[in-house]
């Protein structure tokens, strides 16, 4: 009975650890919002969604290994308590993904790559 409840708090906990940030999907982002502008405020625009996607990614990774740690001494992920940073992670990568998609459409060189 005890290697039941051991083998479930386990289970639970790593199910409950925050998300590494390149297994996070991005969130669905319209480019329509982008389409208005031209590509120098695109190469404007990319370089700031991409400073938040790191600046998420980074805290992301930092609860992760919260994670990892706590889970190890208390079988209890940290993130359960404190939250973590997937939603903001999934945006970004998402407003990445449209300004990609109107630089693309609007054929901006410099952001196709």
């Amino acid at each position: 009975m005890k290697k039941l409840l051991a083998l479930s708090l386990l289970a639970a906990a790593v199910t409950g650890c925050a998300t590494s940030p390149e297994r996070i999907q991005p969130a669905l982002v319209s480019q329509d919002q982008y389409m208005s502008i031209d590509c120098l405020q695109l190469d404007t625009s990319m370089t700031m969604a991409k400073a938040d996607l790191k600046k998420f990614s980074d805290m992301q990774d930092a609860q992760v290994k919260k994670d990892a740690v706590s889970v190890f001494w208390v079988l209890i992920p940290v993130s359960w308590f404190t939250g973590d940073h997937e939603k903001d992670v999934a945006k970004s990568k998402g407003e990445v993904a449209a300004i990609q998609i109107a630089a693309a459409k609007k054929g901006c060189k410099a952001l196709q790559a």
